[in-house]
């Protein structure tokens, strides 16, 4: 079959971008193509359901204008479309003294990204937020909130689909071939033409990219983030979301808490190098993927860096104790049986091979491909908008 477009991944960003595009061009023949039986089924269906307000980036990145841009549209979206969500607000807690200059960066940060009522919080007002939390100084952030992710893409898909798309389940993308102005995509199920393929299958996008780019600069890193939950009992402990002051140099938020939209308070996640793209237990392994990463130049240099951090994580990933410990530093109070345990996500993170872990969204084009190489938090909160970058560089083409 021929199309215009045919978009290679069912998670958030790509159903959002074939969103934006039929919104845009209806008389565009569209398909997604996922490999699942079930859309949002990895990175989307495994988050923790944040809103990000984008306090944290760089002001003028990728991250930063996508993320504010993408929060508005969001909530009109979940408005507009019934969706429930909430904007509790979270609190940004410093707990030694070498953390406030990081603190006060983010603050910095928030208000050059144009965050009101942003507020720096003492040790005494900390537990009138938070009456559990012990912390030196703290931000309080109140656009944070929480949704259902999986919700919100299954409705980005109903209506790309009311607007003409189509959605292929269960068809994994096996090979791109260019020739007569178009690209033929072979899949499990069939072959299908068109005009611009747009690669936006996280954690396999660098193993797409790689069929047409064979110099490709990079290449995704699994880390698996792994939760526990705290019992029922023990969720007065939390009101809303509690997150530490992350590591300016490792692009993970560190372990925090957060009260989820369906109820339940998540505590996590750590950060470690899964040893299989999609490999949500720490007993799961693919030889040959996770020989494709340890090979990889950028890996090497990436382990050499963070090698301590990279302990640690693995550390708390195997030890229960260790990770309460770790929580222990916003909330004291927890103790190892108030946990069980949780979920697990798996992040696809962009590494070059010169070790640098990327830290802002990637977006690489070519003649007839559109390659979404990076998409990591806020990539959620900003999928309306980052649909919209990805629909313009498209519909120039057509």
């Amino acid at each position: 079959m021929q199309y215009d477009i045919i978009i290679i991944g069912g998670g958030i960003v790509g159903m959002a971008t074939a969103l934006k595009i039929k919104q845009a061009r209806p008389e565009l023949k569209l398909a997604v193509l996922e490999k699942e039986m079930r859309i949002a089924a990895h990175q989307t269906g495994n988050n923790s359901g944040v809103i990000h307000s984008g306090i944290y980036y760089k002001p003028g990145s990728l991250k930063a204008k996508n993320c504010i841009s993408g929060y508005k549209q969001l909530l009109a979206f979940c408005d507009a479309e019934a969706i429930p969500y909430e904007i509790c607000g979270k609190i940004i807690v410093a707990t030694h003294p070498y953390e406030l200059p990081a603190l006060n960066t983010i603050l910095e940060r928030g208000h050059a990204n144009g965050l009101e009522g942003l507020k720096k919080l003492s040790r005494g007002e900390i537990t009138e937020y938070e009456p559990h939390v012990s912390g030196i100084e703290a931000i309080w952030v109140p656009q944070t909130g929480i949704v259902d992710y999986k919700q919100v893409t299954e409705r980005y898909a109903q209506k790309m689909m009311e607007l003409g798309g189509e959605l292929k389940l269960g068809e994994k993308v096996l090979n791109l071939i260019d020739g007569n102005g178009i690209c033929t995509v072979i899949t499990s199920k069939a072959n299908y033409g068109a005009k611009l393929v747009i690669n936006c299958a996280g954690l396999y996008s660098d193993k797409i990219a790689l069929m047409t780019r064979p110099d490709l600069h990079v290449r995704i890193l699994p880390f698996r983030g792994e939760y526990y939950e705290l019992h029922k009992d023990k969720e007065y402990l939390v009101k809303n979301l509690i997150y530490p002051v992350p590591d300016p140099n490792f692009p993970f938020l560190g372990v925090h808490f957060t009260r989820m939209v369906g109820g339940g308070i998540e505590a996590g996640p750590n950060a470690v190098m899964a040893f299989k793209r999609e490999g949500y237990k720490n007993t799961m392994f693919d030889f040959d993927e996770l020989l494709e990463t340890v090979t990889w130049p950028g890996f090497r240099k990436v382990a050499a860096k963070y090698w301590e951090t990279g302990i640690g994580e693995y550390y708390r990933s195997f030890s229960k104790k260790a990770f309460t410990q770790a929580l222990q530093r916003l909330i004291p109070e927890v103790q190892e049986a108030d946990l069980h345990q949780g979920g697990a996500g798996v992040r696809a993170q962009a590494c070059d091979r010169d070790g640098n872990l990327l830290d802002d969204f990637s977006i690489v084009e070519d003649e007839r491909y559109v390659h979404v190489l990076n998409a990591p938090s806020p990539a959620a909160t900003s999928s309306l908008s980052i649909g919209d970058t990805i629909s313009e560089l498209a519909l120039k083409r057509f």
